[in-house]
């Protein structure tokens, strides 16, 4: 069922989808070869019907920025969506990241430290020629540590930390008796500039138009909101193009693996953090270029009269959180007025906070645009921004024997990019930027032919199987400091990426290569000036967190203790059920930055940086 507004906002949605296609089809798409260029000056992606839901978006911004660092969004209390990407916008850590492929149904041991020696997850004989004897064949990846497996109960309002049960078996990640930190199955790509991908998550489900509670657009066909009108509550379905940000923003949130405990929903955690004070227990810089005007500079968090709530009742129309009525969590009126006290009764505000956290965090990420790296400069006509090494390296990266451009295209250096990816073919993965690039068996991962949570293909009958083992182009802007590389994340350094395009990719069998990945000629030379191109993709701002790249403090899980070998110690919150956590600080800092650099994976390996001269190093211990 859905609200009277639904047909206006899927005919706009569908609108911007034609124009987009007929703007694609003059410019030319993926694959095309759309000459790449520099990001300075290019079009944020506009979102029709915005202003329908969004009163001010500035207040949006703020709102988004502090739910995307806020621990408390974590059943545990203690996971952010930034826990993930703090890091350049991507992750950083050795310990405990480390799963087996997507279709895995063996245990990888928890709590392993990666080590230089461990990478590439692929090496060969001749470092050039697949078909040489494999040296070392891993087929794990590097994902993420997530949340500890357990069953969604209830929230505890007042709580950061959500009631929830040991059901079942830890499944694949236990170690010593004890529940350890579930690990994603794919590496966390950086949110900074990903507000120009067509579509987000390395498979692509998180669909361009936003349906304000999960990732998949318009296959969910659910009202997920509730309008109030003239006293009353309605249904509405959402149909927001140009979203694929907060359709991301919404899938780990929720996510058993991720975030959330299983069976969480957006009422849940809407009341939960309705009742919490923004960033409790995480120190905000007085100077944050988003956050400082309402940071608590005696204590931690933002000023004690600012709540979650009035963010809300500043960012959005008044239609969507005003309505005094207490509801159930699937949205029926229990009473017309009055304040949800007992368990399983929410306010309008509450059902909502899907629609909220998706637009608030899509908004932040919005600002999160580098676009002062040297080559950008350097694309806009500014003759000394580059090297005459990097400039060599530019013009191999853009000849034909280096095929780069073939995936690497256009201002966002991604033929999955708003500007290049060809909508004439929706249906097929490689028309929006999605490639086969030999880098994992397609048995180990379907990518783009994988499913969405209706058991419906992500791109339905693709052309010739096209999306089996694709995976999206991703931009290279501070490629630098993102690694590990790939969707295994089973590269370390950017000699080992482009080697491994040298030898046209690890895994070519059974036609897991896309176009070009098969005739790519580089000889070593070539891969130098490549790598010194690719490093003057950093932008400076980033480098140095100074802003927008600025943010709260967080403390970041890093494994576990282990005393002796295999023996954890058990973490008390929890009943004794699941291990305790070693923590990591990552400071807090303000708009102009850190005095030092972020350092790159491969000088977290190799242990560069902790003299201070680095920033991130996770050597400092904290309480989260």
């Amino acid at each position: 069922m859905g609200h009277s507004r639904y047909g206006q906002h899927l005919l706009v949605g569908l609108a911007l989808v034609l124009l987009s296609a007929v703007v694609a089809a003059q410019r030319g798409g993926g694959g095309n070869n759309t000459p790449i260029a520099s990001l300075k000056g290019a079009a944020v992606p506009q979102r029709p019907d915005l202003a329908r839901y969004v009163a001010d978006q500035q207040s949006l911004i703020v709102l988004g920025k502090a739910l995307f660092w806020d621990v408390q969004v974590g059943s545990d209390g203690r996971t952010a969506c930034a826990t993930c990407h703090f890091h350049a916008g991507a992750d950083h850590r050795l310990t405990n990241e480390i799963a087996g492929p997507a279709t895995a149904t063996a245990p990888v041991r928890p709590n392993t430290t990666l080590a230089i020696g461990d990478f590439p997850f692929h090496a060969f004989a001749n470092p050039n020629d697949n078909g040489s004897a494999a040296t070392r064949e891993r087929r794990e990846v590097v994902g993420s540590a997530g949340i500890v497996k357990r069953t969604f109960v209830d929230v505890a309002d007042n709580s950061a930390r959500d009631v929830g049960a040991d059901t079942g078996s830890p499944g694949l990640f236990s170690l010593g008796g004890l529940k350890v930190r579930q690990v994603t199955s794919r590496n966390a790509p950086s949110v900074i500039n990903a507000v120009f991908n067509l579509r987000n998550f390395w498979d692509g489900r998180a669909n361009n138009i936003f349906n304000a509670a999960t990732p998949f657009g318009p296959a969910d066909a659910r009202a997920h909101v509730l309008f109030a009108a003239g006293g009353a509550l309605s249904p509405e379905v959402v149909r927001l193009g140009g979203s694929s940000l907060a359709s991301q923003a919404v899938g780990p949130a929720l996510n058993a693996l991720e975030m959330s405990f299983d069976g969480r929903a957006w009422t849940h955690l809407g009341r939960k953090m309705l009742s919490r004070a923004p960033l409790a227990g995480q120190n905000v810089a007085g100077d944050d270029s988003v956050l400082g005007p309402t940071a608590n500079i005696e204590g931690t968090g933002l000023r004690p009269e600012v709540s979650y709530a009035d963010l809300i009742r500043a960012s959005f129309q008044a239609a969507y959180w005003s309505s005094p009525a207490v509801i159930d969590v699937d949205g029926r009126v229990i009473v017309d007025a009055g304040e949800p006290i007992r368990p399983g009764e929410f306010s309008q505000m509450a059902y909502n906070f899907g629609l909220f956290f998706g637009l608030a965090v899509q908004a932040y990420e919005s600002t999160l645009i580098s676009d002062d790296t040297p080559a950008d400069r350097f694309l806009s006509g500014d003759s000394g921004a580059l090297t005459a090494v990097q400039q060599q390296g530019l013009n191999e990266f853009r000849n034909g024997g280096s095929q780069c451009t073939q995936c690497h295209q256009g201002p966002e250096l991604s033929a999955a990019g708003i500007t290049t990816a060809s909508r004439g073919n929706a249906l097929d993965p490689r028309a929006v930027g999605f490639f086969r690039t030999g880098v994992s068996a397609i048995e180990d991962d379907p990518g783009a032919a994988g499913l969405d949570a209706f058991g419906a293909p992500l791109f339905p009958a693709a052309p010739g199987g096209r999306g089996n083992g694709a995976f999206k182009s991703p931009g290279l802007r501070n490629v630098e400091l993102t690694g590990p590389y790939f969707h295994t994340g089973g590269a370390a350094t950017l000699e080992q990426v482009l080697e491994f395009y040298a030898r046209n990719g690890d895994v070519p069998g059974g036609g897991n290569l896309g176009p070009g990945i098969g005739n790519i000629r580089l000889n070593q030379q070539e891969r130098g000036q490549i790598v010194e191109f690719l490093k003057a993709l950093t932008d400076d701002r980033v480098r140095y967190e100074r802003a927008p790249f600025d943010q709260p403090a967080l403390c970041v899980p890093v494994g576990y203790a282990e005393n002796p070998p295999g023996v954890l110690p058990p973490d008390a919150s929890t009943g004794g059920t699941a291990a305790a956590d070693s923590w990591a600080l990552v400071p807090a800092v303000g708009q102009r930055g850190n005095a030092a650099p972020l350092q790159t994976f491969a000088e977290l390996l190799s242990g560069v940086g902790r003299d201070g001269s680095r920033a991130h190093t996770l050597l400092h211990p904290c309480v989260p």
